[in-house]
């Protein structure tokens, strides 16, 4: 085996590492809270869709009453909200959108071993079209639930 075959597999395997860790329940609960209107909105009670994910298939999801004109997106339909969750899971630990939250929380463990659900929000501010007001609307609504009291350890 050459060295450069060897860095390039370990590059791999540090990826790897960086997208198999867990999200904060705190963080998880606040998005959906967030997302979903407390699980009242539309996407929510029709489709079981409590991240607000989208997809870009015609007929995968319902399409916003509000969409733009000419966008031909949908808020993706899930048959369960298990399945939501899994989605927003899978989204969150390989969208390159999310890479920083990832690379945060990947040091977080090393230094400390802990996640920080406040300094992990700072990574989601391409999660939504409102950025970093999206940020602290999420980091709010972990403070004023204490939903930090849901994490682990």
């Amino acid at each position: 085996m050459e060295l450069s075959q060897f860095a390039s597999d370990q590059d791999i395997i540090n990826e790897l590492i960086l997208r198999v860790d867990v999200i904060p329940v705190s963080l998880a609960l606040a998005q959906a809270a967030n997302e979903s209107a407390w699980g009242t909105s539309r996407f929510a009670l029709e489709g079981n869709n409590v991240f607000g994910q989208w997809c870009y298939k015609k007929g995968c999801g319902i399409v916003p009453a509000e969409r733009r004109s000419g966008a031909t997106h949908e808020v993706k339909s899930f048959t369960s909200v298990e399945r939501s969750v899994q989605a927003y899971i899978l989204n969150i630990n390989s969208h390159p959108s999310y890479s920083y939250l990832r690379e945060v929380r990947a040091v977080m463990r090393e230094r400390q071993g802990r996640l920080d659900p406040m300094g992990l929000a700072y990574g989601l501010d391409r999660y939504s079209e409102r950025g970093n007001n999206y940020v602290d609307e999420v980091r709010n609504l972990i403070i004023q639930n204490n939903l930090r009291l849901r994490d682990e350890g």
